[in-house]
Parts: structure tokens; C-alpha cells; sequence
């Protein structure tokens, strides 16, 4: 008789990660993502603890299959983690064994859905070369959530990543996005670590024209969240007050 593969779900994870205030998770996610996740005891991500940090919020509203300790949780290796598996080197097949005899696997990020602006395209490649089913649930996505409340074109954007460190490979890099955007009406999103939000914000608005608008969307989904979409002219004239540098951000630039 042959075997039952088991199914790779993509759980989202709440956007709170590394944030000092946590919002309540059923506020975050819907009822059926953690009742799902909580029937999964395998599981992928990229660092144990706050995967079982996640799983203990999970349980204190539908109770885990089995206890926190009988998980079983592999982490992505360190490089995939820091420098992500998009380019389709990494062979993550391996990690999906328990899969194939029958096992559902969980795939995890720290926040928001895997594989998407962090590491896990290589899981999810991986699972359709083995023939695994792959289903992502339903949770929150920063980069659409600060997109929609932008008010930028939403029938044509881009998510670049990361910009540059340095400032002037920055400079340069935040033009060509400007031309880009400008030039084609294509709405372009980027992230950064939140203690360099303050100097990417400062960064955007000394070097983008004074015509073209910047939002940034702050601490998604939290009771904090902020999301300000204005002309470069108009950031200018009322600079942002100081705000803590733990939240996440997206950022979004276009006409």
C-alpha cells in the first residue's frame, strides 16, 4: 500500500515580532490558520525559539496537538536564513522527509507569510518537486496591507527588498526607483531592519523629487499602526516625529 504524503502548509505568523506590545493573535490571524497550525506537530522555520514562542500564543487559543516540547522543529540552515533562498541553490528536499511518510509540515517565518519578502521559496519548491500539496493559509501580508492603505497604484507595483547601506550606493539606488516608478506608474516597496527605518526615511525624503509620494506603513495590525502617504513637498514641510525604531515599516514610492 502506498504511502500518504503529507501536505506543506505556509502559516502566517502575526507582525508583531520584536515588537514590545503583542495584539491579540485572533485579532491577527483567522480562527481556521490556527486551528490548522495547531493541528501540525512538524514544523520549518527560521529560529526554534520564536517558532515555539508562536506556537505557545497558538495554543492559549486552540489547543496544540500535541505538547510544545513533542514538536518537532527544524530550522532553515543560517545562511538561507540571513541571506535568503530565492535564486534556487538552496536543496531544501531533505527537510520535507517527515512529508513523505505521511506527516503535515508547517512552514513558518518570523512574521507575516513565508516565502514571501522572507526566506521559504525554497520549501515550497521543494514540496512540489516532491509531489507534496502545498497550501498557504490566510494571514497578513505587511507589503499589500501598506500597499492598499497607500493610496498607490495597486494594479502595478514591485517589491524590491532591501536598498543599500551605503549612502551613496542608497542615492543612487532610491533614483533608479523613483525613475521606475514615475516613468511607468509602477508602485515600488522595499523594507528595512527597523533601527534603520529613521535613516532610510531621511534618506527618501532629502533625495526623492518633491512631486512624487512616499508612505510608509508602521507597525501593521497593531493598536500602534501608522500609515502616512503624502508628496516628498509635504513630508518636507512636517517632518516625522520620533517614533520607536522597533516597529516594522514598509515603504512605497509611485505617483
Amino acid at each position: 500500500m502506498t504511502q500518504q504524503k503529507g501536505k506543506l502548509y505556509l502559516v502566517p505568523a502575526p507582525l508583531d515580532f520584536g515588537c514590545d506590545v503583542q495584539a491579540p493573535l485572533q485579532d491577527a490571524l483567522p480562527l481556521g490558520t490556527l486551528q490548522t497550525a495547531a493541528g501540525i506537530t512538524h514544523w520549518i522555520c527560521e529560529n526554534a525559539k520564536s517558532a515555539r514562542a508562536y506556537l505557545k500564543r497558538i495554543d492559549e487559543v486552540t489547543p496544540l496537538a500535541a505538547a510544545l516540547q513533542a514538536q518537532n522543529i527544524q530550522e532553515l540552515p543560517r545562511e538561507v536564513h540571513k541571506k535568503g533562498d530565492h535564486a534556487g541553490q538552496f536543496d531544501a528536499r531533505p527537510l520535507l522527509a517527515a512529508a513523505l511518510e505521511g506527516h503535515d509540515i508547517g512552514l513558518l517565518s518570523e512574521a507575516g507569510m513565508p516565502a514571501v519578502a522572507d526566506p521559504g521559496s525554497s520549501v515550497a519548491r521543494a514540496a512540489h518537486d516532491l509531489g507534496l500539496t502545498v497550501v498557504p493559509l490566510t494571514g497578513p501580508v505587511s507589503l499589500l496591507l501598506a500597499l492598499a492603505a497607500s493610496g498607490l497604484n495597486g494594479q502595478n507595483f514591485a517589491f524590491v527588498g532591501y536598498l543599500p547601506q551605503d549612502a551613496s550606493e542608497r542615492q543612487t539606488r532610491i533614483r533608479e526607483l523613483e525613475a521606475l516608478a514615475l516613468k511607468s506608474g509602477q508602485t515600488q516597496l522595499f523594507i528595512e531592519t527597523p533601527y534603520r527605518n529613521a535613516a532610510l526615511l531621511q534618506a527618501l525624503v532629502q533625495t526623492l523629487q518633491h512631486n512624487t509620494r512616499l508612505a510608509v506603513a508602521r507597525g501593521l495590525t497593531l493598536a500602534s499602526a501608522h500609515v502616512r502617504s503624502e508628496t516628498v513637498k509635504s513630508w518636507r514641510a512636517k517632518p516625522e516625529a520620533t517614533t520607536d525604531e522597533r516597529l516594522p515599516a514598509v515603504f512605497a514610492i509611485g505617483r
